[in-house]
């Protein structure tokens, strides 16, 4: 059994093992795009290179044989380059968008194309589900966003875009009008509070997003009743009060505690609240004279100043958001503060680095050539854009359904188990690095159950095997040559006859979006 050492660790393997073996012994993980366990290696991804003492060249650790001796470095500057690009050929090459349009634009990028789908569907408790992971008051923002998110829908570019606001208040009046609405999970208490100054937008979703980690919130705010701007500058035409009430009181539910009447710096002062609380967020309407002295903080040009990418401010545990921060007074945006203020906080409380949310990563193909418009309106309903005909203004059950079937499901099908998403965003990669003329969106949707985009194929070979180890009929093959090559079913079959028993297998197989199933993408 030979022995050897891994980024100065020591193990001893079966003869036979690869270096990725060895390295899973000890707990090392080896990133593999082109791999998968019990088949014959391809080493065609490159993103699993190692450096081993002797050899001048970098290895494929899922393909070279661990040999007594030797001596391997997984995590080198060096290493890590060459995986930076690999990642950047293949993103190249690459076509296909991770995130929607529609979520791109939208401030609080809700996944927007799987809300849509889930209301298609019927599933509206896990369409609010999805609506209330980014949007904390989707009934509200339903009635008074501007939508962005219908701005950048790629529909647009056919007829009119998907009525998104539409939807998404839909789905959330039902869920409010049900006799249990939807309850988040929240952590058990964790013991540490956050008071938080306003009850406008900004300071609702802080207050929401916070509870769901298990932190104490409570609520400061001068006005009798909470709300802010949504309650005393929104006309109750546009925004009923019995509404904004319902929204605030799922919040209240969750155990914030509301403290009204209350203005900080006069009925009670910052250093009281910096005291008596482990994080404080500053949600307050824009600032007028005197507001930033008051609260004991530094502004300038009327806005408080913060870490654009944290919403710190210059005193320690103080954070801000929301109209008091920034002047494009949109309620999508506040609420989008407010839930990404609250994962700063949860951070700084959580004694971590403060580093802010996550930005995703996201491939985007850009302008669609002639003909593509036809491939995605191929998968979607014909309809015009329906407009609601109730006294209310939003849809029934129904019209929601037809509407919802507009969509043209731009996102990826499997953004969460792409590999080539995830090492991208793991490895800081950059997908316009080497620029290349697009090659066409093509899809192919001749499987009742599976789709299959070319473009998203990183030629790894492993569906090509599976299909021929267990022995399909027609399967599938490599065509082309050179850059060219691509996997197809062979002689012109259609993809029902080339995984006539094997799809399944396949599709959980391909470590990108190439294969997937034509159902709902991941959540």
């Amino acid at each position: 059994m030979p022995k050897l050492t891994i980024d100065n660790r020591q193990v001893e393997v079966q003869t036979g093992v690869t270096i990725l073996d060895a390295a899973e012994k000890l707990g090392i993980e080896i990133p593999t795009m082109c791999f998968l366990r019990g088949h014959k290696p391809s080493t065609s991804c490159m993103i699993c290179v190692v450096r081993v003492e002797g050899i001048d060249s970098l290895v494929p650790a899922c393909g070279t044989i661990a040999q007594e001796g030797m001596r391997i470095e997984t995590n080198t500057e060096e290493i890590r380059q060459a995986r930076i690009t690999a990642l950047e050929l293949l993103l190249s090459d690459h076509v296909g968008d991770c995130m929607g349009p529609c979520q791109v634009a939208c401030p609080a990028h809700m996944n927007i194309s799987l809300m849509i789908r889930q209301i298609a569907a019927g599933k509206l408790r896990a369409a609010i589900e999805t609506v209330k992971k980014d949007i904390a008051l989707p009934a509200v923002l339903g009635r008074i966003c501007p939508a962005p998110c219908e701005n950048a829908c790629r529909r647009r570019q056919h007829d009119k875009a998907v009525s998104i606001c539409l939807l998404k208040r839909y789905a959330a009046d039902v869920d409010l009008m049900s006799q249990q609405p939807f309850m988040s999970h929240t952590h058990p208490n964790i013991g540490k509070h956050v008071a938080i100054v306003g009850a406008g937008p900004a300071g609702l979703a802080a207050a929401y997003y916070l509870r769901r980690q298990g932190f104490g919130c409570t609520i400061y705010d001068e006005h009798d009743e909470p709300g802010g701007m949504l309650r005393y500058a929104v006309p109750e035409q546009k925004l009923p009060r019995d509404v904004l009430d319902k929204e605030i009181a799922t919040i209240a539910a969750l155990g914030v505690e509301f403290k009204l009447g209350q203005r900080v710096g006069t009925a009670v002062s910052m250093e009281k609240l910096c005291r008596d609380f482990d994080a404080v967020f500053v949600a307050v309407r824009q600032l007028k004279d005197g507001d930033a002295e008051s609260l004991g903080l530094g502004a300038k040009s009327d806005c408080i100043e913060t870490d654009t990418a944290t919403y710190q401010t210059s005193v320690k545990g103080v954070f801000a958001g929301g109209d008091a921060v920034r002047r494009r007074r949109l309620t999508v945006r506040a609420v989008a503060d407010g839930k990404e203020a609250a994962v700063s906080i949860t951070q700084y409380l959580s004694g971590e680095q403060v580093t802010g949310p996550q930005k995703p990563f996201n491939s985007r193909m850009g302008k669609l050539k002639e003909g593509e418009m036809e491939i995605f309106l191929s998968g979607a309903s014909d309809s015009i854009r329906i407009e609601p005909d109730g006294l209310d203004g939003g849809f029934s059950n129904e019209q929601a359904k037809r509407e919802a079937q507009r969509c043209l499901h731009c996102d990826c099908r499997k953004p969460t188990s792409c590999k080539l998403r995830r090492y991208t965003q793991q490895y800081h990669a950059k997908a316009g690095k080497y620029k290349a003329e697009r090659r066409t969106f093509v899809q192919n949707i001749s499987h009742p159950n599976v789709i299959y985009e070319p473009g998203k194929c990183i030629n790894c070979g492993l569906c090509v095997e599976i299909a021929g180890e267990a022995k399909e009929k027609i399967g599938l093959t490599f065509i082309g040559r050179g850059f060219e090559v691509r996997v197809e079913v062979p002689f012109d079959h259609s993809l029902a006859e080339g995984l006539a028993r094997i799809a399944e297998e396949c599709v959980a197989a391909c470590p990108t979006g190439a294969l997937a199933f034509a159902g709902d993408s991941e959540v």
